[in-house]
């Protein structure tokens, strides 16, 4: 069975980028949002296995979406991986308490980010 992802990025070229990474090396089905919004709405709807989010989006950011996923009873299972370009440390402690399965930093490695996605994940 093919996992499927949501990727959340509003920057088209990054969003491109993980998904051939993610098709290519785990054949995993990416479904893209562009905003923590539509995230929302495509994780609710389509129930993927897991949640790659970026932090520093405009309008709703990603610890926002976060929050916001992890109240709503229709998604607040999905695993949900953090992606910044900022420093991991920096960035720990302020979603301490939150249900984050993990920090990923930017630049990500394409072709290595299905493993890592599954060695977080434990599939």
């Amino acid at each position: 069975m093919t996992k499927s992802i949501l990727v959340v990025d509003d920057e088209e070229d990054v969003r491109a980028l993980i998904q051939l990474g993610l098709e290519m090396n785990g054949g995993w089905n990416v479904i893209n949002a562009t905003s923590g919004i539509e995230a929302i709405d495509v994780a609710e709807s389509q129930q993927p296995e897991v949640i790659l989010l970026d932090l520093m989006m405009p309008d709703m950011d990603g610890k926002a979406t976060l929050q916001k996923l992890k109240s709503n009873p229709k998604t607040e299972n999905i695993p949900v991986i953090m992606m910044t370009a900022k420093s991991k440390y920096s960035v720990e402690e302020s979603f301490a308490g939150l249900d984050v399965a993990a920090i990923f930093t930017k630049p990500l490695r394409p072709l290595n980010l299905s493993q890592q996605i599954i060695d977080v994940i434990g599939e």
